[in-house]
């Protein structure tokens, strides 16, 4: 349950990334900052350093790549639970 829920959290994730980056070229409403960051920081790390990547978005604010890297360790934390169990 672990691994899918980090598999869907993280597309989910890079998704938006790229949604966002695309409403944002069009000057259309945003996805909030805050809803981008929760998911990076719930697990969702790694599919927000990969969206920031591919789609050149949200990399110059240290902000974002703080949660990148805290759900990315979530998400390490998460799959040691589940390895010792």
């Amino acid at each position: 349950m672990i691994i899918l829920y980090l598999i869907v959290v993280n597309i989910i994730l890079f998704a938006m990334m790229g949604i966002d980056k695309f409403k944002a070229q069009q000057h259309l409403w945003r996805i909030p900052e805050k809803v981008l960051l929760t998911l990076g920081v719930i697990g969702g790390g790694l599919g927000g350093f990969i969206g920031g990547r591919v789609f050149h978005h949200k990399t110059r604010k240290w902000y974002f790549q703080a949660a990148w890297v805290i759900g990315m360790l979530v998400a390490i934390a998460l799959m040691t639970v589940l390895r010792g169990e």
